[in-house]
């Protein structure tokens, strides 16, 4: 059966399905429409459904047949009623989840969302699941009802019961991410950071959109786990502090304020995630080899977010190292958030 189309407002259709549903129970005419053809082939088709012998299992195509025969015929809102009174009227229907289904699809492609949820999460809360045409009717339901409430809590609750009971049917790296984001969305950090970790355990999945969600949620799980305490509120005090461990060549008080999360060294070209940027030298003996120089001010390309120190002299091939700095964004400890940190040093002059 193809999709349904509807073209009234979500407070018009209501109206119509409440009077309709009343007008019309003691026959089917309100439902014959079209050309003669249609007309005789709906007659046809609810005498079928009204059959005393008929099945549950064979009305759901009868069901099926009649909608699309009213969508077809240009009549979108009586398809709407004859479905809401079949619903109404066949309370011990098994396949009763599966009309809800229909008609949460129908609204949904229109645009209703708020009534498609109203029938989603009717199908979740008050019927057990249904198999049709090996498709799970709670499946469909909780993945629509996913996309489509605007409540995070909801959202949450909605992920949990798809990851539990369907883990082969679903991406479980990406549930858990996304689900994740919820909780961050709520600020319930630790059930976030614990979620995140089981996307970390999914390495080949991907999310759309973010190429390097990974790293980027490696590096928030480090910093969760981390003492934090190599920060600064201030970049002009952090810049200070650094400068008077260059000048008076104290190794130990240069690394106090070397990020402790995900530090690195590399050329311009080279990207921060790149394996053979993680720092694998000591910086330390590096300064205590010469008279390491420095600029008075910050580089021009420096920002609000980022900043960089050139320095000069270091007894190494490259005789030139910016120093790197950015804020922190870390919303899950205001401690730090927007602070500063020493995050890298790139070799040689900016590209």
């Amino acid at each position: 059966m193809k999709h349904f189309r509807y073209s009234l407002g979500t407070g018009a259709v209501l109206l119509l399905l409440i009077a309709s549903l009343s007008a019309c129970r003691s026959g089917n005419e309100y439902f014959l429409v079209g050309e003669p053809e249609q007309r005789a082939e709906l007659s046809r088709l609810f005498e079928m459904l009204e059959a005393p012998d008929a099945s549950y299992e064979s009305r759901v195509v009868l069901i099926e047949q009649i909608a699309g025969q009213l969508y077809n015929a240009g009549y979108p809102q009586r398809m709407q009623v004859f479905l809401s009174r079949y619903i109404e009227d066949s309370p011990d229907d098994p396949y009763i989840a599966y009309y809800l289904l229909l008609l949460a699809q129908h609204y949904a492609s229109e645009g209703a969302q708020p009534v498609a949820t109203q029938y989603y999460a009717r199908i979740i809360a008050a019927y057990p699941d249904l198999v049709v045409r090996e498709r799970s009717v709670h499946y469909q339901s909780l993945r629509e009802l996913i996309r489509l409430t605007p409540s995070e809590e909801d959202r949450i609750a909605y992920y949990q019961d798809l990851i539990t009971r369907f883990p082969d049917r679903v991406d479980l790296g990406k549930k858990h991410y996304y689900l994740a984001q919820s909780y961050q969305a709520l600020g319930r950090w630790d059930e976030a950071f614990s979620t995140y970790q089981k996307f970390l355990a999914h390495p080949d999945t991907q999310i759309p959109g973010k190429p390097d969600a990974h790293r980027e949620t490696q590096t928030l799980v480090n910093l969760y786990n981390s003492r934090r305490n190599w920060t600064m509120e201030s970049i002009d005090d952090l810049v200070a502090a650094i400068k008077n461990a260059i000048w008076v060549q104290s190794p130990n008080q240069l690394l106090r304020y070397r990020s402790a999360d995900s530090f690195f060294a590399m050329s311009w070209e080279q990207e921060e995630w790149d394996f053979n940027s993680q720092i694998s030298f000591d910086i330390g003996a590096f300064l205590l080899r010469s008279r390491v120089r420095f600029a008075d001010e910050l580089d021009v390309s420096s920002n609000a977010r980022e900043a960089y120190l050139r320095t000069w002299n270091w007894s190494y091939r490259i005789n030139t190292w910016y120093l790197y700095f950015r804020r922190i964004d870390f919303p899950a400890d205001p401690e730090i958030h927007n602070n500063w940190e020493w995050a890298g040093i790139y070799f040689g002059e900016a590209l």
